[in-house]
């Protein structure tokens, strides 16, 4: 393991609880890892405990075979040899480009210094803008130097912090998507913080969900969003809602039982005997709920979202309970327009049953038993920007 860290704990003076929790988690040479999660949930610090800036009060973080931080121990940041790529570049504003791409191999000569700058940008797509100063660049190109300058000496270690977030949004998932093919061909290791799920997806080969200084799940994209292991981490990623379930035997057959039928693919999920009475509650993502106009299911349209390709519809069914539904721009049903639907879910992924949810229209909360006769929240469609 190129980054390894064990049951890591960072206590800020005079804070109740630590910022940074028994977290645990590790990066393989050359792969890149993302940080997510709310704000204030700890991964900015747990970034600047791995760049030395935090010391450790508990567990420890390698860099390959050299402890760098533990509760004994602390190796000072300009030792670790890591690159950091900051939110706002940081570029010396009287500097050119080259200079800027060359502040950290100042040792080099200067002819070796000048064919590392060239080289790194070359790489970030750049070359031969070495006499070019930072307010005649894009922000997009200003991104590019800071990374250019952090990639020049060659670090064991980039860490990036919200880089892209002074970034218009389109511009921030294309220069995602760009900076991964980057970092491959550096065949940099890379640990990423940021509060968008887009960027997340499109850099890391890994990503950890945090909440409340503690890591929830360290995992490819694909298996955060269809095997979530919480229901933090099932909330927070994508789109989705859940819903009230009971998982029982059915004809000699394990079945989850929901609103819109039987769900059959259960083999993720916990034996009936994990909850009470085998009542949960199963996660429905958007793109579980299927519009049919044949369904014998019907549910209203409350809210819709135009994304272009696709409407993001909210719908409540007869029963009270909410979904939502991905449908094709073309299907543009009007809000009060009842339509068919039926669950299509290939991962049922179940938790236990929640406390009462609080309904629409600010009625006071109800109990479970009685969510067939209510109307249910709509869960937020956005998370909040985090920092």
């Amino acid at each position: 393991m190129f980054l390894e860290l064990a049951q890591l704990q960072v206590r800020y003076a005079g804070a109740e609880r630590a910022a940074v929790q028994d977290v645990s988690f590790g990066l393989q040479a050359g792969d890149i890892g993302v940080l997510i999660g709310p704000s204030g949930c700890g991964k900015t610090t747990l970034l600047r405990a791995v760049a030395g800036l935090e010391r450790a009060q508990g567990g420890s973080i390698r860099l390959g075979d050299t402890l760098v931080s533990s509760a004994q121990t602390h190796m000072s940041a300009e030792h670790r040899r890591i690159g950091m790529v900051f939110q706002d570049y940081a570029l010396f504003p009287h500097l050119d480009v080259g200079h800027n791409v060359g502040f950290g191999i100042a040792h080099l000569e200067p002819a070796a210094r000048a064919r590392r700058v060239a080289e790194v940008l070359e790489l970030v797509g750049l070359g031969g803008s070495e006499r070019r100063y930072a307010h005649e660049l894009s922000g997009g190109q200003q991104q590019r130097v800071a990374l250019a300058r952090a990639l020049a000496p060659s670090p064991h270690l980039l860490l990036l912090d919200e880089p892209f977030s002074n970034l218009d949004v389109d511009l921030r998932e294309r220069l995602a998507h760009e900076i991964r093919t980057i970092l491959k061909e550096a065949r940099a290791t890379a640990l990423f913080v940021t509060h968008d799920q887009l960027e997340a997806f499109a850099v890391g080969d890994y990503i950890g969900v945090m909440q409340d200084g503690r890591l929830h799940q360290w995992d490819d994209a694909y298996t955060l969003y269809h095997r979530p292991t919480t229901r933090f981490v099932a909330d927070f990623i994508g789109h989705g809602v859940f819903t009230p379930a009971t998982i029982r035997a059915v004809d000699g057959r394990m079945v989850v039982q929901t609103v819109l039928g039987d769900l059959t693919d259960i083999a993720g999920c916990p034996l009936p005997t994990a909850f009470p009475h085998g009542h949960c509650d199963v996660l429905l993502r958007a793109d579980d709920i299927v519009h049919d106009d044949n369904a014998p299911v019907k549910a209203e349209i409350i809210r819709k979202a135009f994304r272009g390709s696709e409407f993001l519809y909210t719908l409540r069914l007869r029963s009270g309970e909410t979904v939502l539904a991905h449908v094709p721009s073309h299907h543009d049903h009007r809000i009060g327009e009842w339509i068919g639907i039926r669950a299509e879910v290939d991962h049922v992924v179940t938790f236990e049953r929640s406390v009462p949810a609080k309904p629409l229209d600010g009625a006071p909360p109800i109990d479970t038993a009685r969510k067939a006769q209510a109307r249910v929240s709509q869960p937020p469609l956005r998370k909040p920007a985090t920092t």
